[in-house]
């Protein structure tokens, strides 16, 4: 091409860089989204509480040897000891009078909150969980919210299925709309691959500075989104510092990477697609376009 055809950066290249952010950007949100919503659920999956009420013949000493235990075990993420005594404290708090005094004893049994790791927290782990702790003859009951869980696991399900067919249309989307945009910066060069065919050069020569104008416009479009969506996730960890649960900088990377390979990955095969379509063509298809 020659050094005019040929300038790498020129208004039809930013134009092309921001219009291709713009896509990215969309796309990058959709990424965010699906990642903090798979957080955001094992967020709560690990938050459910599950007791386990222990007999009043199982002494302190051996209550706390069985809760370390429980934290050696796969499915447990946290394992807390209450005994009686502390047990009474917090209900005498939350009701604001000491049922002990009325009752003359303490009503209450010592029991081991567990947290558990997300992976177990569905009805089919928690059965035999459940089984497990019992087999226990000093668990006297093992409590925990069966239809709340079902109800967040059923949501979760179908929050997953929503963002991830959202994620696969904004893809497609996104690939139509960085090809139009590319198709047509290529379009106004068809006369010119035309000519460089007649004297001689090769496809793989013809395609070459195309494809690394658009390498370039795909590296320069993804730094671009991927700038904006780290401040607007900077704004909003800012905003609610509460969000660092869900925000981490592991989603922060998925994130940048899906941008950057997908902004690289497109723009390359967007216009191997529309100079090929250019280099097959003869010299009177040209016109007829």
């Amino acid at each position: 091409m020659s050094q005019k055809s040929g300038s790498l950066f020129d208004m039809q290249f930013i134009t092309s860089c921001i219009s291709t952010m713009l896509v990215l950007l969309l796309l990058g949100m959709v990424v965010f989204f699906v990642m903090t919503a798979n957080n955001l659920s094992v967020y709560v999956r690990e938050n459910i509480n599950f007791s386990v009420l222990l007999n009043d013949d199982m002494k302190e000493a051996e209550a706390i040897r069985f809760q370390k235990q429980l934290e050696e075990k796969p499915f447990v993420k946290q394992a807390t000891y209450i005994s009686k005594a502390q047990a009474l404290k917090e209900q005498t708090e939350a009701m604001g009078t000491d049922p002990a005094e009325f009752l003359g004893y303490n009503p209450f049994t010592a029991s081991i909150e567990i947290k558990l790791n997300a992976a177990y927290a569905n009805s089919d782990s928690l059965s035999w969980i459940q089984e497990k702790l019992l087999d226990n003859k000093k668990v006297i009951e093992v409590n925990y919210p069966q239809d709340l869980i079902d109800t967040i696991n059923q949501n979760i399900r179908k929050i997953s299925m929503f963002l991830l067919g959202l994620a696969a249309l904004l893809t497609l989307i996104s690939f139509a709309l960085i090809n139009n945009t590319i198709r047509l910066t290529i379009y106004s060069k068809r006369f010119l691959i035309h000519t460089m065919k007649l004297v001689g050069a090769s496809w793989s020569f013809i395609r070459r500075p195309f494809i690394v104008r658009n390498v370039w416009i795909g590296i320069l479009a993804a730094a671009m989104a991927n700038a904006l969506l780290i401040s607007l996730s900077y704004m909003l960890v800012n905003y609610e510092p509460g969000l660092l649960e869900l925000i981490t900088p592991e989603v922060m990377l998925c994130v940048m990477g899906a941008v950057f390979i997908s902004g690289i990955l497109i723009a390359t095969l967007c216009a191997y697609i529309s100079i090929n379509k250019y280099l097959k063509m003869k010299a009177g298809d040209l016109y007829r376009l």
